[in-house]
């Protein structure tokens, strides 16, 4: 600090000098009119002090700023310099998930390979009187060593789906407790998000307060927000870093796997936990979106209802669970000797600010998302070679979404396409999490899973660039995977192999 006193206080002399010396030339210049006769010799005299003190005052200008320079040198040394961006590159070093398909990454991703669905009838609640009666339903999950039983029992289980997702991503990547204790906590955050919340929570308080208020969970607030997931995870983990949620309907996990990524470009983390948690398979939110007409009725043949891109399409499927990555800095994920499963690259949101359900019908705001990302990733578009769509099995929301794809890649000759939401159904707010879950097994295996229930394509689509009915075989350069959500939100992240 005394080695920039010094500089500071010459500069603030020479600035003050430079100021009083202007003053006194407008002082002289309007206090003293010229004249002639005897006025003349002092006038003339005037004149040359008027010199002197514009020399003085160029010469305390030019002493300013060369303090200025002076001093900025000096406090570019004693600043910590910001780290640059570009120089931190974010890997995935752990995935957790929790799905229809089974709550381990590789036991979901070889169900996807094989084909299997897991789209069934509804069994947790009648749903008898519903026009739709099926959904991605988990039919098996405990909580067992991963959520304190006291909270389990008063949990919204988009909450459960969310924190057991959360640790067993760190499990996957080797964070072990006793390691967890080595990092430094104010450097790791979770920012795991939620388009739905607790609404079972909510919706058992509104029951309660038809009693009385005094039946009502005390939790019931709280537990019913998308962000407490992530809180009370932090509160476990002692996490003290970046911590909050972010809601983006059907968009909302890659919005917090992109905004977690670049908490640890800019410096601000080296860990985030980070993806989408929901649990909407309750009578009002079944009820919610069937009111949208929004949902598949092909409850006859379930694993035949979630069939993006086929003329047979009649609406979505929902779905529940958790997809959560392990997202960490090259250099530190290095240090602990981390297994590395892919390179996180970049991404883009945009907004089609077009209408509540239905995409642009030019696609604008897709395709813009998506050459953002590239820009963002600093990768071409020859560079992708395939893409986990968002393909939900809606009549617009597939097309407007393949044209966009064909827009941005059509040229490139060994793109594959496909849709995890033909075998999962749409996991809303978990959906991206799970496909980003998806795309990073891809680049692990190197295979890439069907397309399930593609039997008639539209006339639109080249089957040439759709995966079909069997695995294949996929060296990925580049994958990209896309979110889009009510209100118009899109968003597109890329992965890429660690090299």
């Amino acid at each position: 600090m005394a080695a920039v006193m010094g500089p500071l206080c010459t500069w603030l002399v020479a600035a003050c000098l430079s100021d009083a010396c202007d003053a006194d030339e407008h002082k002289q210049k309007h206090c003293c009119p010229g004249g002639s006769g005897a006025g003349g010799g002092a006038m003339f005299g005037q004149g040359r002090e008027h010199r002197r003190l514009g020399a003085r005052r160029r010469g305390a200008a030019r002493s300013g700023m060369a303090m200025a320079v002076a001093l900025q040198a000096e406090r570019s040394v004693i600043e910590k310099k910001k780290p640059d961006i570009k120089q931190r590159r974010v890997v995935v070093t752990g995935m957790g998930v929790v799905t229809p398909l089974g709550h381990d990454p590789d036991v979901f991703y070889n169900n996807l390979l094989d084909g299997v669905s897991g789209i069934s009838e509804i069994e947790r609640f009648d749903c008898s009187n519903f026009p739709t009666r099926i959904a991605g339903e988990i039919k098996s999950f405990s909580t067992d060593g991963w959520v304190a039983p006291k909270l389990a029992k008063r949990m919204d289980k988009f909450m459960l789906y969310l924190i057991t997702a959360g640790k067993k991503a760190l499990e996957n990547g080797g964070l072990t407790e006793e390691l967890r204790n080595e990092l430094d906590k104010t450097r790791c955050g979770v920012l795991i998000g939620s388009a739905m919340g607790g609404m079972k929570v909510f919706n058992d308080a509104i029951e309660a307060l038809r009693v009385s208020y005094k039946k009502m969970n005390p939790f019931c607030v709280p537990f019913a927000t998308t962000n407490m997931g992530s809180a009370i995870l932090a509160m476990d983990l002692g996490w003290m870093g970046p911590n909050y949620s972010i809601s983006t309907a059907c968009a909302t996990s890659n919005f917090c796997i992109l905004n977690a990524a670049n908490h640890i470009r800019r410096g601000e983390a080296d860990v985030m936990l980070c993806g989408g948690s929901d649990a909407p398979l309750i009578p009002i939110g079944l009820g919610g979106f069937v009111a949208c007409r929004a949902l598949s009725q092909r409850n006859s043949d379930p694993t035949k209802a979630s069939r993006p891109w086929d003329t047979g399409r009649d609406g979505f499927v929902m779905g529940e669970g958790a997809g959560v990555l392990v997202l960490e800095e090259l250099e530190h994920a290095k240090e602990r000797g981390a297994k590395i499963y892919a390179e996180f690259l970049g991404g883009s949101f945009t907004c089609d600010a077009y209408h509540m359900t239905e995409p642009h019908p030019e696609g604008r705001g897709i395709t813009l998302c998506i050459e953002k990302a590239l820009a963002d990733a600093g990768v071409g578009s020859e560079e992708i070679n395939y893409v986990n769509a968002h393909a939900t099995s809606t009549q617009s929301g597939d097309l407007k979404e393949y044209e966009a794809i064909v827009r941005c890649f059509g040229q490139n000759p060994q793109l594959r396409v496909n849709s995890t939401k033909s075998m999962t159904g749409h996991l809303i707010g978990a959906a991206g999490g799970i496909e980003a879950v998806a795309s990073i097994q891809a680049i692990r295996t190197g295979w890439v899973h069907p397309n399930l229930n593609l039997e008639n394509p539209e006339d639109i689509v080249d089957v040439g660039v759709l995966v079909g009915p069997q695995k294949e075989r996929c060296e990925v350069n580049v994958a990209l995977s896309n979110s889009f959500g009510f209100g118009g939100h899109n968003s597109s992240i890329l992965f890429a192999p660690f090299k």
